[in-house]
């Protein structure tokens, strides 16, 4: 299937390393003319190496802590001023700290609230106007299936991913008549070095082994494994083109069966 990207910019933040890092590497492979994210210029620059390595083609980067603030909209107009457009955004940004509500105090909050909520909505104040001109636009929001059936020891992912995935929604009625959509993708458990911090905050509290947490995890999933990068990449991937153009406001899990809900 031909997604028609070949023409189109993107912009992925907290772009080196996992579901980021893979989406990046799938728009690529479609065509896309790329810009990635990232914090730290040396693991920016080995990500750009390896899509380099495997893909032929080297992405722009542009370094900038999301959870300074200001920061994400100077990062989305380096973005534009080098590709030229922003037409797709992949916004992604580390998770916020794990554990109860009375562990985290309230800078702990404002700084996540930064970090996960707030660049997500600079990043998109940023890009809009850019995709108004030609009425053409994809944001995608990568959140947590937590938006959904919130889980447990992330009281600050669940309040703030749930904001989010209302601000996309909202706006997704504001701005489908100009051709720009707006959607979640909210993975569950996932084989990243997120994932790794959480089973070992969980050890830690419990006394349970890490190998152990991730044995329930799997348990827990009707497909009995945890999902790869890959996976919500494809999707993000899809969202990003002329072929989803009737696709807006949604968020949609990629957990294995994990929600249990039905919808």
């Amino acid at each position: 299937m031909d997604l028609g990207l070949k023409d189109k910019t993107a912009l992925v933040t907290g772009a080196s390393s996992g579901l980021g890092f893979a989406s990046a590497m799938a728009l690529v492979r479609e065509g896309v003319s790329l810009a990635i994210n990232s914090r730290s210029k040396e693991n920016l620059s080995k990500a750009a190496d390896k899509i380099e390595d495997e893909t032929g083609r080297r992405p722009i980067t542009v370094v900038g802590d999301l959870s300074g603030t200001g920061t994400a909209e100077v990062i989305a107009r380096a973005a534009a001023d080098r590709l030229g457009a922003v037409d797709i955004l992949v916004s992604n940004a580390g998770g916020p700290p794990a554990g109860p509500f009375l562990k985290h105090d309230p800078d702990t909050w404002r700084q996540a609230a930064e970090l996960t909520l707030h660049s997500a909505i600079d990043l998109t104040r940023a890009v809009l106007p850019l995709m108004q001109a030609k009425r053409w636009g994809r944001i995608i929001y990568i959140t947590s299936m937590a938006v959904r059936q919130p889980a447990d020891n992330l009281i600050i992912s669940n309040t703030l991913r749930a904001g989010l995935t209302g601000f996309a929604k909202t706006i997704s009625n504001e701005f489908a008549s100009e051709g720009i959509t707006v959607n979640t993708v909210c993975p569950g458990y996932t084989n990243t070095e997120r994932l790794g911090y959480l089973a070992k905050n969980i050890s830690e509290q419990t006394g349970q082994s890490i190998a152990d947490v991730f044995r329930g995890w799997k348990e827990s999933i009707p497909c009995k494994r945890l999902g790869e990068p890959e996976e919500p990449a494809d999707l993000i991937c899809f969202l990003a083109s002329r072929r989803a153009a009737y696709i807006t406001g949604t968020a949609i899990p990629v957990d294995g069966g994990y929600i249990k809900g039905l919808l």
